[in-house]
């Protein structure tokens, strides 16, 4: 056979004799001719095989063939409205390369099926462009850290305290002593924003919730940064940025994908053309208060519901700053002029999409993380080289964290976070 070419390269080129090779995505056999619909990583294509036009053999092997057996074909592509993609090929030469047994996908499948068949369930049009952009979006991320001339810095997986809450910790038995799976790189990011000054990282983070909404997983992957001598909003700066960076590289590089996902581009937009806005917490209680008949005492978090009512109001991701102290992570300082409330932010995305990213200056004093770290009931030891940072030349700085699954749903619009990563991990699911 020719050189073989991608589906996609062979839909460009447009006439003329290519190969392809891929996966069978549609087929249908008549007496003297079959129709198959060929896959691969970038296109599907209809090909058509005439009995007339190929071997014995070549006949009778694809008379065998099912969904999802392996193939590669030879042909001349011609231009056709009427198939999917717009192009046939009148396949000369065909090759099965791997035959495949009666497929366990159907259009009947329920979701926890799909997702006891998810090795296989990747295969379809769906995962493949979700993954696509899932990929954009993690090279979107570096791009943009790189190009500000951050440092990217791993910390470990297994630690030796949280940083979040106790219960939502997965215990690690480390040679028969306690240990834990990390919540976050934060505490050992900070250390080495003392060498550094920015940093980045992109790693899996560990969280043990017993939830069962469609925005949680207990493992998924946290886009976190640190940086040196800045403060709440040059720290909200940044966040905006990055989301703005990694939609455009969506848009510029993923038409296709938001097309197959049936997601319209054009509610995406918004987020490049306008400043997100920036509320405190006591205002966003007064917006709920005065335009969403909600009242919320005031001390307690914002809930799905009071998040998802905010919302409405926008079409962009909306910062909310200023938390009360109280209810939120002991690295996050009392405002001075305000010791009720902490300097922090969270980033509520559109449409439904919740929290995205939440991020504060640190707190610089020992006493004050010492006390709150006692009063969450942490034992101190474990958190002494953290501390020991306060002691030689400390200086403000900050940082966030964003839910890289979270920005995705968002980004495809698909219902459940479980479909932005190839293989979730749920409260209730480990396997496959």
């Amino acid at each position: 056979m020719e050189k073989f070419i991608s589906i996609k390269e062979a839909i460009k080129k447009g006439k003329g004799n290519i190969a392809i090779r891929g996966w069978v995505y549609r087929e249908r056999k008549m007496k003297d001719k079959a129709f198959v619909v060929l896959r691969d990583s970038s296109e599907i294509i209809q090909c058509v095989v005439k009995e007339e036009h190929v071997s014995k053999k070549e006949w009778e092997a694809l008379q065998k063939i099912l969904i999802e057996s392996s193939m590669e074909i030879e042909g001349d592509i011609k231009e056709d409205k009427r198939a999917p993609t717009g192009y046939e090929i009148d396949v000369k030469k065909l090759n099965v390369v791997g035959y495949s047994e009666a497929y366990p996908i159907t259009q009947e499948l329920n979701e926890d099926l799909l997702l006891d068949r998810r090795h296989l369930w990747l295969r379809s049009r769906k995962m493949t462009a979700i993954m696509k952009i899932r990929s954009t979006v993690f090279g979107a991320v570096h791009e943009y850290y790189r190009g500000k001339g951050f440092y990217e810095f791993q910390s470990p997986v297994i630690i030796p305290g949280g940083a979040e809450e106790g219960p939502t910790l997965f215990e690690v038995n480390y040679f028969g002593k306690k240990a834990y799976l990390t919540q976050t790189w934060q505490l050992y990011a900070e250390p080495a924003m003392f060498a550094l000054e920015k940093i980045y990282t992109m790693a899996p983070t560990f969280r043990a919730e017993k939830s069962k909404t469609s925005r949680h997983l207990t493992e998924f992957w946290m886009q976190e940064m640190e940086v040196a001598w800045i403060g709440l909003d040059e720290l909200m700066d940044y966040a905006e940025e990055l989301i703005k960076h990694i939609i455009k590289r969506v848009l510029e590089n993923n038409q296709e994908e938001l097309k197959i996902l049936g997601r319209d581009p054009k509610k995406l937009e918004p987020t490049l053309k306008k400043k997100f806005p920036r509320i405190t917490y006591d205002e966003a209680l007064k917006l709920l208060k005065e335009k969403c008949k909600m009242n919320v005492p005031w001390g307690k978090d914002l809930r799905t519901l009071e998040e998802d009512k905010l919302m409405e109001l926008y079409d962009v991701p909306l910062f909310v700053t200023h938390y009360p102290k109280e209810i939120m992570a002991f690295y996050k300082p009392r405002d001075p002029k305000n010791p009720k409330v902490a300097v922090c932010f969270d980033l509520l995305g559109p449409e439904g999409n919740h929290e995205i990213m939440g991020g504060s200056e640190r707190d610089t004093s020992i006493e004050e993380l010492t006390k709150t770290l006692k009063s969450k009931g942490e034992k101190i030891e474990d958190y002494s080289y953290y501390l020991d940072t306060r002691k030689y030349g400390s200086i403000p700085h900050a940082g966030f964290g964003m839910g890289t699954e979270r920005v995705i749903k968002w980004i495809t619009g698909v219902d459940n976070v479980k479909d932005t990563i190839a293989f979730p991990r749920t409260m209730n699911r480990f396997t496959p």
